[in-house]
């Protein structure tokens, strides 16, 4: 067993708990400290959130900046190398409309699971394979480490402009709806995360969240480039299957294992522990299980696409599951009807595709 330095010395890590003990001890501390909370109520919580959250303004002003800024670049980046990148390597029409989302997407992911990642793993945070530490030390209105303050920073006004993206900007999909609902409770946890100074447990979510938003753009990109110019490409197939086996692996592991059993257990059990009168608790836990329920949601579909797998074994079922973009790409064939008029047998036959292949893997996302 590992140990980790304290203020009052080395403290020994705790090992990660199983299923079953989470939730035997998470229900029991819940039923605890509900018990327990005799002055509960709007009352109190108002008191609460005047006497604990700490946000500026400029730090407010920042966030809508930033949020305004992502658009831009977003527009930008799809204008001047996206959609010529698309038009270049002869991607079919209903393909060229989608490439430049999951491009953006991808090039963000890449680049702010790649910082968590420098931050929980190659700094003195031990978050990670520690994750009761989260709360250890916590102090109302304890300042914010400048390099988590800028994860923050990025990921929170992300989420801001990913609100407006899957209305106005992204193709609508069957689950678009349930995507708004994950993107405000996804900028609420980090909002009042970072105004309660529970920043800790937030780079730990964020981390085991954005990994699979990777992989999904990176199949979906080559599902799109595998059919480029009307011919077949068997790199980009190849790269597409294996893009969904190991997304289908690590929503698992890092969605539906990791996270309940490091961060829930930390918030649930190992908060109340460190911070006996932590603020919030009950709202911040709800806000996770409610997360929690949307992964296991989105996993369902995973679950089809498997089984469709095992049972059909063709190479485009694993591509028309991870397309899943396309059951509303009809919105977005819609806006181009140039789509629609240049290839009779291929359009039939993409539109097809596209259909199933969207099915499923766009149900996700992502902290």
């Amino acid at each position: 067993m590992s140990s980790h330095t304290g203020d009052n010395g080395p403290v020994e890590v705790e090992p990660m708990p199983g299923y079953l003990d989470l939730i035997t001890r998470a229900t029991t501390v819940m039923l605890g400290a509900w018990r327990d909370c005799a002055s509960c109520g709007l009352e109190l919580s108002k008191r609460t959130l005047l006497d604990n959250a700490y946000i500026t303004w400029t730090e407010i002003a920042l966030f809508f900046f930033c949020a305004f800024l992502w658009t831009q670049v977003r527009r930008g980046l799809t204008d001047s190398l996206f959609q010529p990148l698309a038009q270049w390597c002869r991607l079919l029409p209903k393909d060229a409309a989608k490439m430049p989302e999951s491009a953006w997407k991808l090039v963000f992911y890449t680049m702010s699971w790649s910082y968590s990642t420098y931050l929980l793993f190659f700094t003195s945070y031990s978050f990670f394979h520690d994750p009761p530490s989260v709360f250890y030390n916590w102090k109302s209105g304890m300042s914010v480490p400048a390099d988590i303050a800028i994860a923050y920073l990025i990921q929170g006004s992300f989420y801001g402009h990913s609100i407006y993206a899957t209305v106005y900007m992204d193709a609508w999909r069957k689950d678009s709806a349930v995507m708004v609902v994950h993107h405000i409770i996804t900028l609420a946890l980090i909002i009042f995360s970072y105004a309660f100074r529970y920043h800790n447990v937030g780079i730990l979510v964020l981390f085991l969240h954005d990994i699979n938003d990777i992989q999904l753009e990176f199949t979906k990109l080559n599902i799109y480039l595998k059919s480029r110019g009307g011919g077949y490409h068997l790199l980009n197939d190849v790269l597409s299957n294996m893009g969904s086996v190991s997304f289908s692996i690590t929503w698992f592991w890092f969605r539906l294992y990791w996270f309940p059993l490091k961060v829930l257990y930390a918030t649930c059990v190992s908060s109340l522990q460190s911070v006996p009168n932590i603020p919030f608790y009950f709202f911040f836990n709800a806000l996770l299980l409610a997360l929690l329920l949307m992964n296991i949601y989105w996993f369902l579909f995973i679950v089809v696409f498997v089984v469709k797998v095992l049972k059909v074994k063709e190479v485009n079922d694993v591509r028309e599951y991870e397309d899943e973009d396309g059951g509303k790409a009809a919105a977005s064939l819609l806006k181009e009807p140039q789509a629609e008029n240049n290839d009779d047998d291929a359009g039939h036959h993409n539109a097809a595709e596209g259909k199933h292949v969207q099915n499923g893997i766009t149900k996700e996302k992502h902290l």
